[in-house]
């Protein structure tokens, strides 16, 4: 059986460009209702070492999670590169840009 951390990495790595999940719903499809902030941990310990596509993850608003200007504006223009767009509020319009995988 996998294990949670796993299944997060293997959610992660399925999410095509262009597309966004939250890490609650990453946690919730990993078998985790309330697993957002293990899905954070999993991706600044993991991302590096998966080549997981962690722009693709944002939180429950449709903004961007990460509180670095720098990377957050990296993050932004990554996902802009792969045709996201943002409102004039800075987010993500949750309705066009999720990803609903079928399940993991």
């Amino acid at each position: 059986m996998e294990s949670f951390t796993e299944r997060v990495i293997t959610i992660i790595q399925h999410i095509p460009a262009g597309k966004v999940m939250t890490y609650g719903q990453i946690g919730q499809l990993a078998g985790s209702p309330r697993g957002a902030r293990q899905v954070v941990r999993i991706l600044h310990s993991s991302s590096e070492k998966y080549n997981l596509p962690w722009h693709r993850v944002i939180n429950a608003k449709g903004e961007i999670g990460i509180k670095a200007e720098d990377a957050a504006s990296h993050q932004k223009w990554m996902l802009e590169s792969e045709g996201v767009t943002f409102t004039d509020r800075d987010t993500i319009d949750l309705e066009v840009c999720r990803y609903h995988p079928e399940s993991f």
